[in-house]
């Protein structure tokens, strides 16, 4: 391929990602902020606005560790192509299921069209990270439903005299925000690579950078774009997940925010530090697991069945749908390129 294909393909390519990055925050402002905004601690606007920042941070400081996942531990590499496939499949999705209200997992959604695409180009792909990563969409859930039920009913029961005292709750309301804030960082980790993953190789190729170089500028990148999509459309989604699945206080939007933020942090970097890759974990549904913990520890049965099942039926197909468009999407456009 020529250098001057190579510059276009990478210009359309960072054209994608920001799209993608943008549908992140967009979609997926909603899992730091639900709690927050749904124990009315703190507006929409003012949540998204902390998000932005605190994303943006931990985008930049660790989003490397799942960017190297998505970049070369399901597949060796990504050709031009491939990534440009992967991006627009990814992105018709998730600014789909965006339009309507629903609250999906991006990396569910991208992992699914690299999935489809190593498929068509290359017939296998890694099993055992493959493995370790959809193992970690199982556990991670019910790690967060135990974690946020357990916080619960240990600080309920340390501090049950101080339930109804109003400063007490205006400090637990403090701390929610400082764990909105930790969790937006943690969502920038791990969602990061979600954006920005596959173009790894192709920015290497163009500009010749090394490894650590090309992956803090496209975490630079992806940052920029999960801030804007926050900042813009960010408010949907947050008022389908804070208001419709269950209602909370602040105590309970503390422990299950605590909780997101812990569990989506330590799926990532501590896989990262003993076999090289952050398990990308959907922080959507990590959230969504701590909140229904919390509801379980409460004994109130608050959970809203119709929406929530209607947010599973939406994560079960999207793996199969983004495989599937990106399969189909990688053969359309390699048989246009041939044809030239």
């Amino acid at each position: 391929m020529y250098v001057e294909e190579s510059v276009i393909l990478l210009i359309i390519g960072w054209a994608l990602s920001f799209f993608i990055a943008w549908n992140l925050g967009a979609n997926d402002a909603a899992t730091p902020c639900d709690t927050a905004v749904g124990a009315r601690v703190i507006s929409p606007r003012n949540a998204t606005l902390l998000f932005s920042i605190f994303a943006a941070i931990g985008s930049i400081s660790q989003g490397y560790m799942n960017i190297e996942t998505i970049s070369r531990g399901i597949i060796p590499r990504i050709d031009p192509l491939g990534a440009i496939t992967i991006s627009s499949a990814a992105g018709l999705w998730s600014a789909f299921c965006t339009w309507r209200g629903l609250e999906i997992s991006m990396t569910y959604t991208v992992v699914g069209s690299v999935i489809g695409y190593a498929i068509v180009l290359y017939g296998f792909f890694n099993y055992s990270v493959l493995t370790q990563i959809v193992f970690s969409w199982i556990t991670s859930p019910l790690c967060a439903m135990a974690l946020s039920f357990i916080l619960y009913r240990l600080v309920t029961r340390l501090f049950r005299n101080l339930l109804n005292n109003e400063r007490f709750i205006n400090i637990v309301s403090i701390l929610l925000i400082a764990s909105l804030c930790f969790s937006a960082y943690s969502f920038g980790i791990n969602d990061v690579g979600n954006a920005t993953g596959v173009y790894v190789a192709v920015t290497q190729d163009v500009f010749g950078l090394p490894d650590d170089t090309t992956m803090l500028l496209l975490a630079a990148f992806g940052a920029i774009g999960i801030a804007i999509g926050g900042l813009t459309w960010g408010r949907r989604v947050i008022e389908t997940v804070a208001f419709k699945i269950v209602r909370l206080d602040p105590l309970s939007g503390l422990a299950a925010e605590i909780t997101n933020a812990l569990i989506v942090y330590l799926f990532v970097t501590i896989p990262y530090l003993y076999m090289g890759y952050g398990l990308p974990v959907s922080t959507s549904i990590v959230g969504i697991g701590a909140i229904i913990g919390t509801a379980f520890a409460r004994g109130q049965g608050l959970i809203d069945k119709s929406t929530f099942g209607r947010l599973v039926f939406t994560w079960i197909i999207t793996l199969p749908t983004t495989a599937t468009m990106s399969g189909i999407l990688y053969i359309i456009v390699k048989q246009i390129v041939k044809a030239r």
